[in-house]
């Protein structure tokens, strides 16, 4: 896991006859602009080369926070430095607390049927006006079954999806079991259950972890982690926590500035962005992100997990009757 707090970028073009090439790659570093800038000239260069080479590469590295680009930093506001872990502001304004080592679980829930549903429905329904039409060719009835069930679709499969979870007992039921069986096979883990806005988060206990353990996708593939959520873990080297609330969700209708958490910052937008953060925290002051529920599995810990434990509930607030946000 990196969290630089020195970033540029570097350009690099290549012209022939019969065509231009324009390569732009970052640079970062924990000690100086000059050392990102010396990065930046060299990947920039390295990458050029390649593709004058006949390689097939990205010309343009995404400028985004987190998780957008594989081999890329984690590139947001440092906020607090503890040890190996960091605490830095996402792109629309909230903390999360970035460990390498200890394992944190997202599950979300899901706001609608699965895709699969859809792609079965989807599937069968306009094969039925096929067939009648195979018989008696139709044509104006047609085209109506197949617009009907087009637009009745998303209707049937929301129904069959919230008659399914009915009878399991909701999406909160659903995912306990399966935390349950999970902790059956696997008695020697120890998980934190917090509930959050979404779903429900873990952080397991018992040992520390890589994010390319194969404990760790067996483990996400299990609980039914967001995939999301698994990629940028991979992708980042680290496991990652919300710690504060959503801005929305407490109430705040202005952004962040600059737009889409941009970092580093321009200094004549700082200002801005230090007037909306104080307003951000004050706001926050009574809500939490999550909220503890109960330990579960073996007990064990290490003093590792129990650090990061312990920074996580305090600047979660996850130990609190707060609404969680």
């Amino acid at each position: 896991m990196l969290v630089p707090e020195f970033w540029a970028e570097s350009r690099a073009r290549h012209r022939t006859r019969n065509r231009q090439i324009t390569v732009r790659r970052f640079g970062w570093s924990e000690s100086s602009q000059a050392e990102a800038r010396d990065m930046a000239d060299r990947r920039v260069k390295e990458a050029l080369d390649r593709l004058i080479a006949g390689e097939n590469l990205p010309r343009h590295e995404p400028r985004v926070p987190y998780g957008g680009a594989d081999g890329i930093p984690i590139r947001e506001e440092a906020v607090i430095r503890a040890g190996p872990d960091v605490v830095t502001r996402n792109s629309y304004g909230a903390l999360c607390l970035n460990t390498p080592d200890v394992m944190f679980v997202d599950i979300d829930f899901a706001t609608g049927p699965p895709a699969k549903l859809y792609l079965t429905y989807f599937a069968i329904v306009p094969g039925i006006p096929a067939i009648v039409s195979s018989v008696s060719r139709p044509m104006p009835a047609l085209i109506a079954a197949s617009v009907l069930g087009f637009f009745l679709g998303f209707w049937i499969c929301g129904r069959i999806h919230a008659a399914y979870l009915s009878m399991r007992g909701g999406q909160k039921s659903i995912a306990r079991r399966r935390i349950e069986r999970f902790l059956e096979s696997h008695p020697d883990w120890h998980l934190r259950l917090y509930v959050t806005p979404a779903g429900m988060r873990l952080l397991a206990m018992h040992r520390t972890f890589e994010t390319d353990d194969p404990d760790v996708a067996a483990c996400f593939e299990s609980l039914g982690a967001d995939w999301q959520y698994a990629r940028m873990c991979r992708f980042q080297r680290c496991f990652r926590a919300r710690v504060s609330p959503k801005p929305w969700r407490i109430g705040m209708t202005s952004h962040i500035r600059p737009s889409r958490g941009r970092w580093p910052v321009p200094p004549e937008v700082m200002p801005q962005r230090q007037d909306w953060i104080r307003q951000h925290e004050t706001r926050a002051e009574g809500f939490a992100a999550c909220r503890f529920v109960e330990a579960l599995g073996s007990m064990v810990t290490t003093s590792r997990t129990l650090t990061v434990a312990r920074l996580h509930d305090e600047m979660a607030r996850a130990l609190t009757d707060r609404p969680i946000a």
